[in-house]
């Protein structure tokens, strides 16, 4: 199936999903890089003032990915996990169930799908964060989803724009 046919996003579970829209002022192609290029992900992924130190990718079905944040005590969180799906500069559906290879992670909590369509010079991109259970998705609301994927979009955006 070409990138045209695929269907782009899950249709919506109320219960488990949090879903984030925007209509971004840069390509699809410019959001797909900073989303799958390790030196852009740094500059934009953690809501300021929060940094990202570091990211890892492999860009493949089964491949790795790992992003650390770090508070403004330098603390450091980081996320691993697996790319399920790669459409380049279109979508990318991610989950941390697993952490590369298939091998399963600790504790699964959500996969993410992304998409990026063009819109009349921009871009519509969709994230969908579908949980486990109802619980990890209340659980990630009630952290920020909304304002913090909000943030970063925001900074993604500018990234995104600068390229």
């Amino acid at each position: 199936m070409s990138p045209q046919t695929t269907e782009q996003t899950p249709q919506q579970d109320t219960n488990r999903d949090l879903v984030l829209k925007r209509l971004i002022d840069a390509s699809p192609e410019a959001i797909y890089r900073c989303w799958t290029e390790p030196d852009l992900m740094t500059r934009w992924f953690a809501p300021k003032p929060w940094t990202t130190p570091r990211a890892n990718v492999d860009l493949r079905p089964g491949g790795a990915m790992l992003v650390v944040m770090a508070d403004e005590n330098g603390t450091e969180y980081p996320s691993p996990g697996q790319y399920l799906e790669v459409v380049p500069n279109r979508k990318l559906v991610f989950t941390d169930a697993f952490v590369g290879d298939w091998q399963p992670s600790e504790k699964p909590f959500f996969t993410c799908v992304l998409t990026f369509e063009p819109e009349g010079g921009r871009t519509r991109y969709t994230a969908v964060a579908r949980h486990w259970s109802a619980e990890d998705r209340q659980a990630h609301e009630k952290m920020g989803f909304h304002e913090g994927w909000g943030l970063c979009a925001a900074q993604l955006e500018d990234v995104a724009k600068s390229l």
